[in-house]
């Protein structure tokens, strides 16, 4: 049978036994196993690829990323710090400033490359979005659509450094052949997802002046991750020069989150300190809540996936089908420029982050573009390339911003992907444009 009915059949079997109320994270990790033995692994290996992956660095790495994530969002949740925020958004953006937040917030959020970073903007859309529950789906996929918006071209995201690396080309022409996605995505998110929404969503404007300073306090700790990851990276590289740069990356990021946390504790400490020489009543006093979020059933849904995910895509390696399955769709006669668009979105939906599909596919696109009578270009070939993989990654029922806004919202993932299909058939639509107009220019 070949590895692409074999990658998608598990994938099917996994979709349904979460259908059948079984946890994702236990799901990923029988379908896991299920690959392996299908691949013709023998039980010794695959006992050995379960314990690799409970023994890899990576997953207890995501797994302190991921609680001091959840800190930093239940820190912005707190009624007085999403207030201020909210309060000076909607100050500065006047009748629309609900819609700027709802936009705006997950934006800037992306512009950090953290797993699960929708998780931390979701608080913001929910006050800002409005309390209809009916809408808690609607909600969720706003905040998932705007919190990616950067990820074609930012050069802090992993998949980006990668496709640059495979595709050996210069940042200037890597941007000029993706920042238009960005375009695409605002617009299309705001004409598809916000705009209906907005006659609700304007309110009176308040005649007072912006109370900034609360709100940039409380935004404070996003602007330290965002700097952490500015400098620390030589820091760490002084500091463990034999350690892999992607483990190091990750240490760089957990070093951001614990700083920012710190800071959160010096906060709430000082809040509470402060109230308590002016209060008259112990009941008016805000206790130090760093870390009293972590056994709430949301927390640990998050980190039972994180678990199955990268479980999972150990198993996934290991198996090897996925480059066979890159090879099949390369050998059946695919027309070229169609094998770049299916071997990445094949790739972003198996493994749910833009590394997946740039790390696992792009080696062989590459090697399309420079076969003989391609005609492919480099710049044609990423637009195309990226677009669908992204697309791939976007639809992946194991994206960990996907499995966490929608444990945030408390919806179905199949409304949120309903909810994005059309601005991802912009997206779609527009790799394809793109492809054909680099192609023709011979870039």
């Amino acid at each position: 049978m070949p590895a692409v009915i074999k990658i998608l059949a598990v994938f099917a079997g996994v979709l349904a036994l979460t259908r059948l109320r079984l946890h994702l994270g236990a799901s990923l990790i029988m379908g896991g196993i299920a690959l392996n033995i299908w691949a013709g692994l023998p039980f010794s290996c695959v006992a050995a690829n379960l314990f690799k992956a409970v023994g890899n660095p990576e997953l207890w790495i995501f797994a302190g990323i991921i609680a001091l994530i959840v800190e930093i969002g239940r820190y912005l949740t707190e009624k007085e710090n999403a207030d201020a925020v909210l309060d000076g958004v909607k100050r500065w953006g006047g009748e629309r400033g609900r819609v700027a937040t709802i936009m705006a917030l997950p934006a800037v959020i992306g512009l950090i490359p953290m797993p699960a970073g929708a998780l931390v903007s979701a608080p913001f859309v929910q006050q800002a979005g409005g309390n209809e529950e009916n809408l808690s789906h609607w909600k969720a996929a706003v905040n998932y659509w705007f919190r990616h918006i950067w990820e074609y071209w930012w050069p802090l995201y992993p998949g980006v450094i990668v496709a640059l690396s495979i595709f050996e080309m210069n940042f200037r022409r890597f941007f000029l052949a993706e920042a238009f996605y960005t375009i695409v995505s605002v617009v299309v998110g705001y004409v598809v997802l916000v705009k209906p929404h907005v006659k609700r969503l304007t309110v009176e404007v308040s005649s007072e002046p912006p109370a900034a300073t609360r709100a940039w306090l409380v935004l404070l700790p996003v602007g330290i991750v965002v700097g952490c990851l500015f400098f620390l990276p030589s820091v760490m590289a002084t500091l463990l020069p034999g350690v892999e740069k992607k483990l190091r990356d990750m240490l760089v990021l957990l070093a951001g989150l614990a700083c920012a946390t710190i800071y959160i504790a010096a906060d709430e400490i000082f809040l509470t300190s402060r109230r308590h020489t002016s209060s008259t009543s112990k009941a008016d006093v805000k206790r130090l809540r760093l870390f009293s979020t972590q056994l709430k059933a949301t927390s640990l849904n998050t980190q039972v996936s994180l678990f199955g995910v990268l479980t999972f895509k150990v198993f996934l390696t290991e198996s090897g089908l996925l480059p066979k399955a890159s090879m099949e769709l390369v050998e059946s006669g695919l027309p070229v420029w169609l094998a770049v668009a299916a071997l990445p979105l094949l790739a972003g939906f198996v493994t749910g982050i833009a590394m997946g599909f740039t790390g696992t596919s792009f080696p062989m696109v590459v090697g399309l573009m420079n076969a003989p009578g391609s005609g492919l270009t480099p710049m044609a070939t990423l637009a195309l390339a990226y677009g669908w993989g992204y697309i791939g990654m976007m639809l992946s029922p194991v994206h960990l911003c996907l499995l966490t806004t929608r444990d945030y919202f408390s919806c179905e993932t199949g409304r949120i992907v309903r909810a994005i299909l059309i601005p991802l058939a912009a997206i779609a639509a527009w790799s394809v444009v793109a492809h054909i107009l680099f192609r023709s220019l011979g870039v």
